[in-house]
């Protein structure tokens, strides 16, 4: 008890950085970032492939279908705009069924605590989670670019370069952690990539040495900096791409007038202890629901 009396105790045990506070309220914003970026991605995918699909609203949240197998297949953002009565989650658990698609629920921890209570009594099981972390950028920020590296808006004409390089990285994700609890083939992956660039998703490309070498995306929505994917061929790993393709996201978004970043990770993974590196606070968990036909 001593320790907290003395001065020289109080310099060491001070932050050097304010962690970024995650109240109900900024989860309720992210969380509507994250509801109408499944909304826009579901409506790209149905208008790509002409196939049947549904984005129906529910309690500030969506219900999504965007295809067979599509990872946008959920309900995203539940939890901060009420508790869904029974006969709209009927509604959607029967839209699902119809497709054939379980029903997947990602229920943010700060999100009503009777969601969980109700999504558990009508049959949903927990299969995984997932971390949301954040980074502020009310004082801007100044990218830093490793040596030897270039982090920058992709161009158009590299499109078909910039897809095959993402997709080969997430083919072949780092194992460290608690692994993802969806696997897609590289079809899937391809068309999540161009659904969410037509729902609003900047690309960036990372070159090492002036070669491609990884791609990241980036949507921007209430003022929140979504970084919504990227990936580095595993040839070219630990030399500093994706901490470049993160700085230029952050300068671009804090540029743009944005107050907070948030990115999406398995607990444990790489690429948490990447954000975190670099500024990010774990804000909260998602629990993955899910409730089989």
């Amino acid at each position: 008890m001593e320790l907290a009396h003395d001065a020289g105790a109080r310099e060491i045990l001070a932050p050097a950085r304010v962690p970024l506070f995650c109240d109900t309220a900024l989860a309720g914003r992210i969380e509507r970032a994250e509801a109408d970026l499944i909304t826009r991605c579901c409506q790209a995918a149905r208008l790509r492939s002409g196939a049947e699909g549904f984005a129906i609203p529910i309690a500030g949240a969506v219900a999504s279908f965007a295809g067979e197998g599509s990872p946008y297949n959920k309900v995203a953002g539940l939890g901060f705009a009420g508790v869904p009565g029974s006969a709209a989650l009927d509604d959607i658990e029967q839209a699902f069924l119809v497709s054939g698609s379980p029903t997947q629920v990602e229920l943010g921890h700060l999100a009503d605590p009777a969601i969980g209570a109700l999504l558990t009594g009508r049959g949903y099981q927990l299969e995984s989670f997932e971390n949301v972390l954040g980074r502020d950028l009310s004082g801007g920020f100044q990218p830093v670019m490793p040596p030897g590296i270039e982090a920058r808006r992709s161009d158009a004409d590299e499109l078909q370069a910039w897809l095959d390089v993402v997709v080969e990285g997430s083919l072949h994700p780092d194992t460290q952690g608690v692994p993802w609890h969806e696997e897609f083939p590289r079809e899937v992956l391809i068309a999540a990539e161009l659904d969410g660039m037509a729902a609003g998703d900047a690309r960036y490309a990372g070159l090492r040495g002036g070669v491609l070498a990884g791609g990241a995306t980036m949507r921007i929505c209430e003022g929140v900096a979504q970084l919504t994917g990227a990936a580095t061929a595993p040839a070219h790993r630990r030399r500093g791409v994706q901490t470049a393709l993160l700085s230029a996201r952050l300068a671009d978004a804090a540029a743009a007038g944005c107050d907070v970043a948030v990115v999406v990770t398995q607990p444990g993974s790489k690429s948490q202890q990447n954000a975190q590196r670099q500024g990010f606070d774990l804000l909260y968990t998602r629990a993955v629901l899910v409730k089989h036909p």
